[in-house]
């Protein structure tokens, strides 16, 4: 799936802020006009910028070209000794450096640039040039680090009241949180940026808002949705004639109807994206859209019209000097020839049986030998250059389909090899899918830290009840002489711990409390099954504008304590609740085997409940609000974190799966995982409902839940 989403953050980093006589040009013109003009111009400040602006509007089009004039108004700057020139020269070729995947030279030009701006005080530029490092960041995988430079970047715009790089460094943000799966966090900031874009009147910010909030709608697979968002925003550029945003948002819709398998759509937005992207001459744009253009054909089995468009794109990428686009469209092309020549590479029984003698290796058709050869020779070549730029992602792809063009040529040795240095590319460290798990052990190193004061501060209390008890002791006699007004208030003191025992077992799980009761602190446990349920309100916020803070709180008790007692009844132990989202779990602290039935019964009587004071409300014409519930079973950490206010938690990705099965479910229906499935099918009637994409996990099957 294609976001289009590398350059049309660089637009929206560098364009956005960019200022000059040029505003209304786009791409060819606004070189044209530059080059006519340079002749003119004397050694000084104008001919810098006049360098630099050459250089920016290069970067699409031709980042060598953008190269050479960037670097003669550094020469020129530095010859001036003007700061200012030296430090946006420095932007801008690291700008060209960046398009042709040159990430080492983009980092060292902007971090000369960011020292400058550093040492002339120009807050302003700081920002940006944060915003481009979210970029690189996110471009090399480091989404800790791009999450980092984003807030920055948006505090200092904050500080400065600039709410137009506000509503920028809001969808930098957005687009972070979606790749690492934090979807409710994403549409946060990305409904940020969409409000501040509307209130000022800036339609390119109001565009590109609409357009990040249809990619995370589209990466949940909730594809009308993310068209719906997607259309709004091609509008807006149709009528501003923003060519650029117009070829992302296209490319985007596009990417959409290949989802839904509708072809046809899909071509005819490709095609659009096409067009806007030659109009505002960003080559880039256009190598991408052919690529996805021919991704459309190879899927309609038409691999001549795919190989045709494959080498449109690989030509414009050795045009430009696009390194990695070259390695990827030489991956494409050797795929493309893979595919036209064995059909069946997608049925794994056919290579087993082949592998196994029982269909002869020569069965494959013999026109079909040119194909696997030529598919054979461009996927080494796409080896090689993925391995010169260390482009993990192509090189891995590349092993993956080299082994399956050994399988076709019946070299299985090979095969295996090529198979082996694949799944251990795959399971790097260094690997782009591994950045959620990175930031996951990020948030188990803050877990252990607190629990680590947790306990120290626990030994602490510990040692001053020693000190008290020895101090008792001595006084006994003391003591005595008072036993009478003791066993007077004796009573008093243990209904006192009856109320405070009951008031730990509301806070946590008995035999957590006991044990802390017994020791001062509780140790963290790993159970190896537990299922985990998450509710949430749709529409809370709207329903939330429309009531008194009593009626809304009101509302949220009335149905929270219902929940409470459904929890009580089936045994499964409430873990929080976050605003509008109610978290569960069965199967802990104690580990049982009822824990997923007892989960599902839970969530079906809470289904229940909501239908019952739905039609309540309905009857008094009141508002009203509905639930997706999903459910999900897996490891998870439990324990406690905290020296005030205990609180019982639980971490892991079985809590992150659970909460993508509330999201991706739907108002007024229990959604289940494929894990949960397995374990209740046959105590309860269930209906598939389709997948959907999790980073690090593939594709996951859901399940609505009907009735037991």
């Amino acid at each position: 799936m294609k976001f289009y989403l590398k350059y049309l953050l660089l637009i929206l980093l560098i364009i956005g802020s960019h200022k000059s006589v040029l505003a209304q040009k786009q791409g060819k013109a606004a070189i044209d006009s530059l080059l006519s003009e340079l002749p003119k111009q004397k050694e000084d400040t104008n001919k810098v910028k006049l360098l630099n602006e050459l250089s920016w509007w290069y970067n699409a089009e031709n980042p060598l070209e953008g190269i050479k004039f960037g670097q003669q108004g550094l020469d020129l700057a530095t010859k001036l000794n003007w700061k200012k020139g030296m430090a946006r020269a420095n932007v801008y070729i690291g700008s060209d450096y960046f398009n042709m995947s040159d990430f080492p030279h983009t980092l060292n030009l902007w971090s000369t640039a960011l020292k400058i701006y550093e040492e002339i005080g120009d807050k302003a530029w700081i920002a940006r040039l944060y915003g481009n490092f979210v970029l690189l960041y996110k471009s090399t995988g480091d989404f800790p680090k791009a999450l980092d430079y984003a807030l920055k970047s948006l505090k200092i715009c904050e500080d400065n009241g600039d709410v137009q790089q506000i509503a920028r460094s809001s969808i930098n943000i957005s687009q972070i949180y979606l790749e690492i799966g934090s979807n409710s966090k994403a549409l946060e900031y990305s409904f940020k940026a969409l409000k501040i874009g509307e209130s000022i009147g800036e339609k390119d910010i109001t565009s590109q808002a609409l357009g990040s909030i249809g990619n995370i709608y589209q990466s949940q697979g909730f594809y009308q949705k993310a068209l719906e968002y997607y259309s709004k925003s091609l509008k807006i550029d149709d009528e501003t004639g923003n060519n650029e945003n117009n070829a992302a948002t296209a490319g985007n819709i596009a990417s959409c109807y290949v989802s839904m398998k509708d072809y046809t759509k899909a071509l005819e937005y490709d095609f659009k994206s096409l067009k806007m992207g030659e109009k505002s001459g960003n080559l880039l744009r256009v190598a991408e859209t052919l690529g996805a253009i021919s991704e459309i054909y190879c899927l309609q089995k038409d691999y001549l019209k795919g190989l045709e468009y494959d080498f449109k794109a690989a030509k414009i990428a050795e045009q430009i000097g696009d390194k990695e686009g070259i390695a990827r469209n030489t991956l494409n092309i050797g795929t493309t020839y893979l595919e036209s020549c064995a059909d069946t590479i997608s049925k794994p029984w056919f290579l087993q049986q082949i592998a196994e003698g029982i269909i002869p290796h020569d069965a494959i058709p013999k026109n079909k030998v040119i194909g696997r050869q030529m598919a054979h020779k461009y996927l080494q070549n796409a080896l090689a250059l993925s391995k010169e730029i260390n482009a993990i992602d192509i090189m891995r792809e590349s092993y993956h389909n080299l082994s399956l063009s050994y399988q076709l040529m019946g070299d299985y040795r090979k095969s295996l090899e090529a198979s082996t240095n694949y799944h251990a590319i795959k399971d790097s460290i260094f690997n782009k899918e591994n950045d959620k798990k990175i930031m996951q052990q990020g948030l188990q190193y803050d877990f252990d830290k607190k629990e680590a004061i947790a306990k120290i501060e626990s030994d602490k209390k510990i040692q001053k009840e020693k000190l008290l008890r020895n101090g008792f002791g001595v006084g006994f006699v003391i003591v005595f002489l008072f036993a009478i007004v003791f066993f007077a208030q004796r009573n008093k003191i243990k209904e006192g711990k009856q109320k405070s025992d009951e008031l730990l077992l509301n806070i946590l799980p008995a035999e957590v409390a006991e044990e802390l009761k017994a020791k001062g602190s509780a140790d963290a446990k790993l159970i190896n099954e537990v299922t985990v349920l998450f509710t949430d309100f749709k529409g809370f916020t709207q329903f939330s504008e429309k009531l008194t803070p009593h009626e809304l709180v009101s509302e949220i008790n009335t149905c929270f304590s219902a929940f409470d007692n459904i929890m009580q009844k089936y045994g499964v132990e409430k873990i929080k609740t976050i605003g509008d989202a109610y978290m569960a779990a069965g199967g802990l602290p104690t580990p049982n085997k009822t824990h997923a039935t007892d989960v599902i019964k839970a969530a079906l009587e809470i289904q229940t409940f909501m239908q019952k004071y739905k039609a309540e409300k309905e009857l008094k014409n009141e508002l009203f609000i509905e639930i997706r519930i999903g459910v999900h079973t897996g490891p998870v950490v439990a324990g406690i974190v905290g020296i005030k206010k205990f609180q019982y938690d639980i971490w892991g990705d079985t809590v992150n799966t659970a909460s993508r099965m509330e999201s991706s479910g739907e108002a007024g229906k229990v959604n289940i995982s494929e894990t949960t499935y397995e374990l209740v099918k046959g105590e309860f009637e269930c209906e598939y409902r389709g997948e959907i994409k999790a980073k690090n996990k593939g594709n996951l099957k859901m399940y609505f839940v009907k009735a037991i």
